[in-house]
């Protein structure tokens, strides 16, 4: 099984999904801190999509592996560490601290 590390960016399974959420199997960027990811079986991810929204206060615009992305922040879950198949990039450090950012922007966090 994988250990995930924090702003690592891994290929997942989000299949199945039910209505809005999320689905196939695409990259998730781990958001929850190591010391979670090492001992419990769930990570907390936020996934990515390359249907590109630029007006949503809810997404960041990344480039993730060459390519443009976003980050559906406001598609913030958690699934089984069975889910990830590989690692695939690691969020930069600007976007990571502009995730922190809207993570507590939209969900009072800190």
């Amino acid at each position: 099984m994988i250990i995930p590390i924090r702003y690592g960016i891994y290929l997942a399974n989000l299949n199945p999904a039910l209505g809005s959420e999320i689905k196939k199997t695409r990259p998730v960027v781990v958001i929850s801190q190591d010391a979670m990811n090492r001992h419990l079986d769930t990570v907390v991810i936020c996934p990515l999509t390359t249907k590109l929204h630029p007006d949503w206060r809810s997404r960041i615009q990344i480039t993730c592996a060459g390519s443009k992305a976003e980050l559906a922040v406001d598609q913030i879950r958690a699934i089984s560490k069975q889910r990830l198949i590989k690692k695939y990039d690691t969020l930069k450090a600007k976007d990571a601290e502009t995730l922190r950012g809207l993570i507590v922007e939209m969900y009072g966090l800190e």
